[in-house]
């Protein structure tokens, strides 16, 4: 058996162009769903690592008989359908094909396509346009089925996941829920019939049905331009509820140049406005922890990655993970390895982050790196539900809703105990997905690295980010001497100085690694004040930079650089250090470097000065 080759701990893969993290802090206040009720928040889950009240995961564990497994866990009964909770009405089964509704054209589908709702909805994600994002990369161009497109919304990364899933499933009446348990041990679901546990209404939650109107009757009218795209001005001004970054820079900004939030965005690609107020509540409460339950997705085969799958990294059974959804899978034929022919494919991946952003999509390349991590199911890790992953669908069964494993899907399902199999995907996605020379990987590589750098433009504080980056030259060194080229040389041709401004910290013993809502302007200072201290001024030599991080300088630990906005006449730019997530290292008196393995800046100087 193969030995775990990584470790354990709070890191971005180095071949992902996003940031692991996806968290945020819950301003408790912010869901005003019901003025004067209990605290609809604190109703939820076990806060995890970055202050999400995340609902624990079922503990269902899948059966040994295949039959078993694959049929899943009886839910509520279908009778909930009619109940004032309901968000949308169920009209399709997953696997219809030849009703009247199964047989029109649709977003990415012609009419008379025989396909499934399942494959129809691998069809939609596989038709998707890729297009720029709004800050770096490139993300895709989400389409309805009334003719409007949007560029993605700026999700978490399990967010994605689930927006994509719950929007296609409500457009074309198709029925969902995904399960979990609250902090009192309740067995909850949230889907297409509402938020409710086996008695009912769960806490306060909305009556979706009575409170909030449906405009999917205007539909045709839409289409044929006789109406307006119906409006709700409150769902419009909503946030994700405890957010402070769910902006949408996709959509026109106020006249005060203030960007709509994610209630907006929902707006504009739901005309039942229901699913706009249930969305939000559902990417509150759900996370990576609960789409590696099994009781809501099912582990597949490498070999049968399609689009719209999801691929997860848990590196631990509860608290945060990492989720990106696969938008591309295309089949190249067969090569021979060891007298075997076996399959090749080409894998494209998509994941947000946080602070939340668009979708970053990654090429082929990239995104093979993902797939072959332990992380992501493989030795060490198999039995914390990472890996590749598929839906489970909504099914009635003797009048119940049960999420089950697909028809189309049964050759390809392995059941959750099944370890081995489990762990050996890895393996398998590098034997299949296209191999890389050196000089491939290389390019790769780098272009993580500077994916971590654009982050960090933007958010000069982020850990996460500057981990990620760390980790990708690891793997840079790792494939450099395999082209007989030492660290050094490395660092002298593709190290920046800002790598060496926002050095890697200790992310528990590092009260910056929680701060959030340092910005753009805040990145240009720090670097401004290192390019005029790295070169003493009289003597030329190279001096050590200035690491943006928090020092024990009696204050919050900034006021290097905050005395130095002030002195350009930028004190205004400057935010104030803040515990923007849980933070348990709050009350260090200065940050800690993580062990750098780089050659120090003065040796590579030259080098890098000649970049800047």
């Amino acid at each position: 058996m193969k030995a775990p080759t990584m470790l354990s701990r709070l890191k971005t893969s180095p071949f992902v162009v996003v940031v692991l993290l996806c968290s945020f802090v819950l301003v408790l206040s912010a869901c005003g769903e019901d003025a004067g009720t209990d605290d609809l928040l604190a109703q939820g889950g076990q806060v995890d690592e970055n202050g999400k009240p995340v609902l624990g995961g079922s503990g269902w564990s899948e059966p040994a008989g295949k039959d078993d497994a694959v049929q899943g866990r009886r839910g509520l009964p279908v009778s909930v359908d009619s109940a004032d909770t309901a968000v949308w009405e169920v009209r399709n089964a997953w696997d219809d094909t030849d009703t009247a509704e199964a047989r029109e054209a649709g977003i990415a589908w012609g009419e008379n396509s025989g396909l499934t709702w399942e494959e129809k909805y691998r069809a939609w994600i596989d038709s998707m346009e890729r297009i720029d994002a709004e800050s770096y990369g490139d993300t895709f161009m989400l389409t309805t089925p009334w003719g409007k497109e949007l560029p993605a919304p700026s999700l978490e990364c399990a967010e994605v996941a689930m927006f994509m899933r719950v929007a296609f499933a409500s457009w074309y009446g198709l029925p969902y829920f995904i399960e979990g348990y609250d902090r009192h041990g309740r067995r909850l679901y949230f889907g297409h019939f509402g938020i409710r546990t086996k008695d009912g209404r769960w806490s306060n939650m909305p009556s979706f049905k009575t409170r909030y109107a449906d405009y999917t009757d205007q539909a045709d009218a839409f289409v044929n331009g006789e109406v307006e795209w119906p409006r709700d001005e409150k769902l419009a001004g909503l946030t994700i509820p405890g957010s402070f970054d769910d902006e949408q820079k996709m959509l026109e900004p106020n006249e005060d140049g203030e960007y709509p939030h994610a209630g907006a965005y929902f707006d504009e690609v739901f005309l039942n406005k229901r699913v706009g107020y249930f969305m939000r509540l559902h990417l509150v409460y759900f996370g990576s922890v609960n789409l590696a339950d099994s009781a809501n997705t099912f582990n597949l085969t490498a070999d049968a990655v399609l689009p719209g799958d999801v691929l997860l990294e848990r590196w631990q059974k509860t608290g945060i993970g990492h989720t990106l959804i696969v938008m591309r899978s295309r089949d190249l034929g067969t090569k021979e390895v060891d007298g075997e022919e076996v399959p090749q494919l080409e894998a494209e991946l998509a994941s947000g982050s946080m602070p939340r952003r668009q979708p970053k999509w990654d090429s082929a390349a990239a995104s093979k790196r993902y797939f072959t991590m332990e992380e992501t199911g493989g030795w060490g890790y198999a039995d914390l539900g990472g890996g590749i992953k598929r839906w489970r669908q909504a099914k009635n069964i003797d009048g119940r809703w049960t999420n089950v494993v697909p028809e189309d899907s049964m050759d390809a399902f392995i059941n959750s105990n099944d370890h081995e199999t489990i762990a050996e995907r890895p393996e398998r996605f590098e034997q299949i997905l296209t191999e890389l020379s050196g000089e491939e990987k290389m390019q790769v590589i780098l272009g993580v690295i500077e994916d971590k750098r654009a982050h960090l433009r933007n958010y000069p504080a982020s850990c996460a980010a500057r981990i990620g980056r760390e980790d990708a030259f690891k793997d840079l060194y790792e494939v450099a001497a395999e082209l007989d080229m030492t660290r050094t040389e490395v660092d002298a041709k593709y190290r920046e100085f800002e790598d060496y401004v926002f050095a890697e910290l200790v992310y528990d013993k590092s009260k910056t690694c929680c701060w959030n809502s340092s910005t753009s302007q805040m990145y240009e200072l720090a670097i401004e004040y290192n390019l005029n201290r790295v070169e003493d001024p009289e003597t030329g030599m190279c001096r050590d930079v200035a690491v943006f991080k928090a020092r024990d300088d009696g204050g919050d630990g900034f006021e290097l650089f905050r005395e130095y906005a002030a002195s350009v006449g930028q004190g205004d730019a400057w935010v104030d250090w803040s515990a923007d997530e849980s933070c348990p290292q709050a009350g260090v008196s200065a940050d800690t470097e993580a062990e750098h393995g780089w050659a120090p800046i003065c040796e590579v100087y030259e080098d890098v000065s000649a970049r800047l």
